[in-house]
């Protein structure tokens, strides 16, 4: 039975309250495009910093990862050091990120443009919302999951509580766009870190950590801990997830977003170094609730979807008063993700996909009331997608796979685009085509559980292993076809360029 009562609904209302009036304060001070996508590219490192933690980490992001931690064990956060090595790389090195950022584009593909012209900026502009529109899809009904079962509703709340969470949060990212999102994810992140380290400590003290350790043994012996004997994981998984973790410090949009609406190229290294430690943590303390759940939830509980052991834990052992706490550090995190994913993929709509259909310089007042109107659709299929559609793995090899059908070939675009002279627009209409199709036919496939046994057969793996491999080959795939394509087309009388030289977006 849970612990939520009306102490814990006064808790979390003000807050919810303190949120949105911060976020729609801001409004005030956007005035122009660029003050609505990048906050008029004025981020700090310290705003940076929260911001981006505090958007990697949703309701979405505690429930994958704590379900990782109860199907896997302490191996479950593989993906999160892996991520943290990436991010920390590439801000030490300015990868990728120094041309991209200096190049002063709002979006990357605006930065095609440049390179490999309109036509891939278009195609670009498609498949990123494709993947991360289906990415995003399943993070309000996840929410909402956690929520009611955390809080002890009936499940004939689920919708309920889902129109509630995205009409919050739509009001107030269509009122002040990035502004709104930077300021709330700040309370945020501040609130969530709180909670983290708050729900950690009363696991420790209540379950024990050689309670954790002897879970892990129990139910996966030696691949608890080491993920290439795990058999639901093995080199695959590794691979997949290592390549994965590059692709998106490069390329994930609502990441990247920090680095080009920072003060300089310099702010926005720091912001992925100072992050980079946070994605270890991001995966290793919900693990470890997903793991006590695994010590203490009886199996016949779970036995139907491991997503909801973790949730039904904490509804058990977090007293009345924290768990208001608790319930509102969720919903930060989770009102800090959707904000700044629906500003993302609406960002990329206006300033990419509706490009072509813009007939001559759209004033400040009517683009910004086209980025509001697009917020508000991706609202409305957020809670539609939600309520339909449920993935058939795991959450977080969903996640991969859809968030793939654009990172395979954008990672591979960008890097050529940076630091490939031969690089061309056939070889990056070859990339985008190759790439989204692998996972495409995964996520269309799976649904035929006879035809995906076959084809894992053909790959010499279990079904559990099969989207890991599917997922570099897609890699590979786009990166050959950029190859290809490039050096198959007949030399241009213009050399292309290596994008340095830094520009003016122009909206």
């Amino acid at each position: 039975m849970s612990h939520f009562t009306w102490i814990d609904g006064i808790i979390v209302g003000l807050y919810l309250l303190a949120t949105m009036i911060a976020g729609i304060k801001v409004r005030k001070y956007v005035g122009k495009v660029e003050h609505f996508l990048v906050a008029g590219r004025e981020m700090n490192v310290y705003l940076g910093i929260a911001s981006l933690a505090a958007t990697e980490f949703g309701i979405v992001t505690c429930m994958y990862t704590a379900q990782n931690g109860y199907d896997k064990g302490f191996a479950g956060a593989t993906p999160g050091f892996l991520a943290a090595l990436a991010m920390l790389l590439v801000g030490l090195t300015g990868f990728c990120i120094k041309p991209l950022r200096d190049s002063g584009s709002i979006t990357i593909p605006e930065l095609f443009q440049k390179r490999y012209g309109s036509n891939v900026r278009w195609m670009s502009g498609v498949v990123i919302v494709l993947g991360g529109l289906l990415n995003m899809g399943v993070f309000l009904r996840v929410g909402g999951e956690f929520l009611v079962h955390t809080i002890g509703f009936e499940p004939k709340y689920l919708v309920i509580t889902m129109a509630t969470l995205i009409i919050g949060v739509s009001i107030y990212t269509i009122m002040g766009g990035m502004l709104s999102v930077l300021v709330t994810d700040f309370l945020q992140f501040v609130v969530m870190s709180g909670g983290l380290l708050v729900i950690t400590a009363l696991i420790l003290w209540k379950v024990g950590w050689t309670a954790l350790v002897g879970a892990v043994e129990t139910h996966y012996h030696a691949g608890g801990f080491n993920p290439f004997v795990n058999e639901t994981m093995g080199w695959q998984y590794v691979l997949f997830n290592a390549i994965l973790a590059v692709a998106t410090v490069l390329t994930w949009q609502t990441v990247v977003v920090r680095v080009l609406a920072a003060k300089d190229t310099r702010t926005g290294r720091k912001v992925y170094t100072g992050t980079s430690f946070f994605l270890v943590c991001r995966f290793l303390i919900p693990g470890i609730w997903g793991i006590a759940a695994l010590a203490t939830v009886p199996a016949a509980a779970v036995s139907k979807h491991t997503l909801d052991a973790m949730p039904m834990f904490l509804s058990t052992i977090v007293p009345t008063g924290l768990m208001g706490i608790i319930v509102a550090a969720m919903l930060a995190a989770d009102m800090s993700t959707d904000s700044s994913y629906m500003l993302t993929w609406g960002s990329v709509i206006y300033n990419d996909i509706m490009a072509p259909f813009r007939k001559g310089q759209w004033s400040e007042k009517r683009g910004l009331r086209w980025n509001r109107m697009i917020i508000a659709c991706i609202g409305v299929f957020l809670l539609f997608f939600g309520l339909i559609y449920q993935p058939k793995t795991d959450l977080w090899t969903y996640l991969g796979v859809t968030g793939s059908i654009y990172l395979s070939s954008m990672s591979v675009l960008l890097i050529a685009c940076c630091y490939w002279k031969k690089a061309n627009n056939w070889g990056a209409i070859g990339a985008i085509a190759f790439g989204a199709t692998i996972p495409v036919l995964n996520l269309t496939l799976e649904r035929n559980p006879q035809v995906y046994v076959q084809l894992a057969d053909l790959f010499h793996v279990t079904t559990k292993k099969l989207p890991y491999c599917l997922g570099i080959s897609s890699y590979v795939i786009a990166a050959l076809a950029m190859i290809t394509g490039s050096l198959l087309k007949p030399a241009s009388e213009k050399p292309a360029e290596t994008v340095e030289v830094r520009q003016e977006a122009k909206v």
